[in-house]
């Protein structure tokens, strides 16, 4: 039996052990450390994870693919049942069918059961309500226990990153670690030095904690608002009064985790009558081909491929052929920067907050160290640096410094 940290994120998910050189994540698909959050039902198969599960989906296999699922704990839709074939599946038992095939898959890769977990969290769950909160760690403490891990505690996530920090700090300093993932972008000011990566209680290091539900599924979707779902009617006028075509399909469409509420022959009748009565009706037809077809789920992977590419080369074509042939949107980082620059200042203005929780000043932090996949976006990075211009940037591991501080942390607990 052994211990391990779990990092169950939005866009990505890491299991790490203690190994006979210190702590270390388990390959969890081939060689790959990380492994997306997402798994494809297949009718008459065994649901398919990860990398593979995508594959199947854009290869064009039947079945259903989900993705963002760590955005709905906290939620009425946690409950909710969507169908999967021929069963109907709350969204807690597609998240266990997730977590218990990454657990399988760990324990074969290191050669030994888990029982026990340190499971990140974000700070906040859920914005301004505490009892959605609780209930999101209620749930995912029960998945836990379900998938077979007969000990579960948790551990915030930024908290997690500041353990796996402390290992390369030479002398004391204070450090605002901010962890900016699919979901949530959270933040912590934590002292840190050699000496005291070994004390038992580390609770009076941690000086302020503080978080938002935003990360970088919310850029995908209002890059996805502001870019794509135009070219397929979304604020197009209806033939009659001063209306605008119903938003609601486009805002699911856009959303990783409400994708799949449209596939259904209901919402199919429901574009139709739209089409007959709008003003743009070609518009809103690649909306109903992009839902009868079920390509929701690449047509968000697109728009996440181009965020990406703008950010890396300042400018690209997002491909949406998937949607019709020969249909293309240019995105550059000032088109991301437009459409996302509130999200942006928003997560940033949590970095202010933590200084006033903690009573310091942006001058007595010594480092800013960044972890997580958004924090590669350009025009988040210089809102996250313009808020500690005196601040040495440390980057950590982008997607495995959260795991790697779980496997530090649920080493400790287990003594």
């Amino acid at each position: 039996m052994a211990a391990c940290g779990l990092d169950f994120g939005t866009s990505n998910t890491t299991l790490g052990h203690l190994a006979a050189a210190g702590p270390a994540l388990i390959p969890l698909e081939g060689a790959h450390r990380t492994i997306p959050s997402a798994i494809f039902f297949e009718p008459g198969e065994a649901p398919l994870i990860g990398r593979a599960a995508t594959a199947a989906y854009v290869d064009g296999h039947p079945g259903r693919l989900m993705r963002g699922l760590k955005s709905v704990l906290g939620t009425p839709l946690m409950d909710e049942a969507t169908p999967v074939g021929r069963e109907r599946l709350r969204l807690r038992d597609v998240i266990a069918r997730y977590l218990s095939a990454v657990k399988a898959r760990a324990e074969v890769a290191c050669g030994q059961s888990l029982d026990t977990v340190v499971h990140g969290r974000p700070v906040h769950f859920v914005d301004g309500d505490a009892e959605a909160d609780r209930r999101a760690e209620d749930t995912l403490r029960d998945i836990a226990r379900d998938v077979g891990f007969r000990e579960v505690s948790f551990q915030y996530e930024p908290i997690a990153a500041a353990l796996d920090y402390e290992r390369q700090v030479r002398s004391e300093e204070i450090a605002l670690i901010a962890d900016i993932g699919g979901g949530t972008s959270d933040f912590s000011i934590v002292r840190l030095s050699p000496e005291r990566r070994g004390r038992p209680d580390r609770a009076g290091d941690i000086l302020a904690n503080d978080g938002v539900r935003i990360g970088g599924t919310d850029f995908d979707r209002q890059l996805s608002l502001g870019t794509v779902m135009p070219l397929m009617g979304l604020g197009s006028p209806m033939r009659r009064g001063d209306l605008a075509v119903p938003n609601a399909y486009f805002h699911d469409l856009a959303t990783w985790s409400a994708i799949n509420r449209l596939y259904n022959a209901k919402t199919l009748r429901e574009i139709d009558e739209v089409i007959r009565d709008c003003a743009k009706p070609a518009l809103v037809a690649r909306l109903r081909a992009a839902v009868e077809g079920e390509r929701g789920h690449a047509l968000a992977g697109a728009v996440e491929g181009a965020k990406i590419a703008a950010s890396e080369a300042g400018t690209t074509d997002l491909d949406l052929g998937l949607i019709e042939p020969g249909l293309t949107a240019e995105v550059s980082r000032d088109t991301l920067s437009t459409q996302t620059g509130d999200l942006a200042r928003a997560v940033a203005a949590r970095i202010a907050r933590c200084l006033a929780q903690a009573e310091l000043g942006p001058e007595r932090i010594d480092a800013l160290f960044l972890t997580g996949g958004s924090t590669g976006l350009p025009h988040l990075r210089a809102a996250l640096t313009a808020a500690l211009p005196a601040a040495r940037v440390v980057e950590g591991d982008t997607f495995g410094s959260v795991g790697l501080g779980l496997t530090i942390e649920a080493a400790r607990r287990a003594g």
